[in-house]
């Protein structure tokens, strides 16, 4: 079902002539995107199993499959506020990730995580996606705007920690996927680069314009 309606969406975006799948090099608002961690191997994922210590809520892991829907994070704004869809992402902005097929925001907060005794990530958001300040990320990277060639670190902003993985691994019912932290220190487990996605974009862009392109945040 969330497969067909993944297609669905991709084949009205490119009649509307708004994405491309990776045309362009910048990340952009409103794409749809799978992360994939450098040190590990991975793509961010999650899916509607809780944990079973700390906040109890939605778990987010590593998975090293490729193919799975449950991996994909849509790019919003930080609460209250939206980033114009199709709109480079700033370098030191603050985003939202929001997991596709649940609609809860990836999350961090002051619970410990279950293997490893790091700092908690979950999933969160009630009534379809409402969630707090604890879902916003500050964009770590180089230069004007987040490329998609990037290695960068999502820095948590209430806690500063940086989204990582831990390295250690699940037992059932998640056998074999990995932790996902935060870690006070930036190490090689907090880089991060965009992998498979449904990327939008907008033919207005000027990447060679001395100015960045208007903001329109409501």
């Amino acid at each position: 079902m969330v497969t067909h309606l993944l297609k669905l969406v991709l084949c009205i975006l490119i009649s509307l002539g708004v994405v491309a799948g990776r045309a362009g090099q910048y990340v952009t608002c409103g794409s749809a995107i799978k992360l994939h961690n450098l040190s590990y191997k991975i793509r961010l994922h999650s899916h509607d199993v809780k944990y079973g210590s700390g906040s109890g809520q939605q778990s987010v892991t590593g998975t090293e499959t490729t193919d799975d829907v449950n991996s994909h994070w849509a790019i919003v704004g930080p609460l209250n506020k939206t980033c114009k869809r199709g709109e480079p992402v700033d370098c030191g902005s603050t985003i939202r990730f929001q997991h596709l097929t649940t609609r809860k925001f990836l999350h961090s907060h002051l619970f410990s995580s279950p293997l490893s005794g790091s700092q908690e990530v979950s999933a969160f958001g009630e009534n379809a996606g409402v969630g707090d300040s604890g879902d916003h990320w500050k964009v770590v990277c180089d230069g004007d705007f987040w490329e998609r060639d990037d290695s960068v670190a999502f820095r948590h902003v209430d806690t500063n920690v940086y989204l990582a993985s831990s390295g250690h691994a699940y037992g059932r019912p998640i056998n074999g996927q990995l932790e996902i932290v935060g870690l006070t220190k930036l190490d090689s487990s907090c880089q991060w680069k965009t992998a498979e996605g449904l990327y939008i974009h907008t033919s207005s862009f000027n990447p060679k314009q001395n100015t960045k392109p208007e903001h329109n945040e409501l």
